[in-house]
């Protein structure tokens, strides 16, 4: 289903109506650009001496590639660990005996609800508290990473197969197939085709969230970029921008790779048909 089939193409007056309001907020949108631009010309933050620092190899050699590096490989680990954590208690949420669903219906109602910044705060500092052993920054960034983020992608999980046809079970257990083969081999690999684009976004949003490390000290992109060039160079705004620009870059290069997987999966998801 595309989004011609959802709403009825404008006619001439709505066309006429829509180029208005695109010009409008094109305008409104360049009167804010010309605003911010005069206001930091004012405090002389276009000055080069400013900008200049970050087209240096050794700002980026220790500030910005150890910083980008520390990000990936926490939004690595938690996409990785997250997926394996939804898959699970999207499964466990479906599951017909109570005993299962319904604390796995608490797990991931509570972690969704706790804010992912309280999940890295009291994994850092309370893990002595709990097993005698202080856990690296590093650890709880991805233990909060995944615990919330995982949470969030078994209910999207678990929406992707409750949208699915009943059909699809039915026909399953018609040619032979056993329920846990039902969900594994049918179910399954059609809800996460279905639900890609809201999964990518939600891996989006780790990667973005990675960056509340810099709480307990992990040494990520905002707390090595942003802070490490600002209290080196005096310019925060310069190492604002670029750190944004990444992290820009870095989310378009997933949206590009969540098109490119949907447009090349030419084998369909497997559907069974009952004889």
């Amino acid at each position: 289903m595309t989004f011609a089939n959802l709403y009825e193409r404008p006619g001439p007056r709505g066309v006429r109506r829509n180029r208005v309001l695109t010009v409008l907020v094109a305008a409104a949108l360049l009167a804010v650009a010309y605003v911010v631009y005069v206001r930091f010309d004012e405090k002389d933050q276009w000055a080069a001496e400013k900008w200049t620092p970050l087209l240096r190899g050794d700002v980026w050699a220790t500030f910005i590639l150890p910083g980008l590096a520390g990000t990936l490989a926490a939004a690595v680990a938690g996409v990785v660990l997250a997926a394996l954590f939804g898959l699970l208690f999207a499964v466990a949420r479906l599951s017909e005996h109570r005993w299962i669903r319904v604390p796995a219906a608490v797990v991931v109602e509570f972690f969704r609800s706790v804010p992912l910044l309280l999940l890295i705060f009291f994994a850092f500092f309370g893990s002595y508290v709990l097993i005698g052993v202080n856990i690296s920054a590093f650890a709880a960034v991805v233990f909060g990473l995944t615990l919330y983020n995982g949470s969030v992608i078994a209910e999207i999980v678990r929406a992707g197969v409750l949208s699915l046809p009943k059909g699809q079970r039915e026909a399953a257990y018609a040619v032979g197939m056993r329920k846990g083969q039902a969900m594994r081999l049918v179910l399954l690999p059609q809800a996460v085709k279905a639900m890609l684009p809201a999964l990518i976004s939600q891996f989006v949003v780790l990667l973005k969230d990675s960056a509340l490390g810099l709480i307990v000290g992990y040494d990520e992109l905002v707390d090595r970029g942003l802070n490490g060039i600002a209290a080196n160079f005096s310019n925060v705004i310069p190492a604002a921008v670029l750190i944004a620009a990444i992290f820009i870059l870095i989310n378009l290069a997933l949206d590009r790779l969540a098109h490119r997987l949907g447009a090349s999966s030419t084998a369909r998801a497997p559907r069974v048909r009952s004889r």
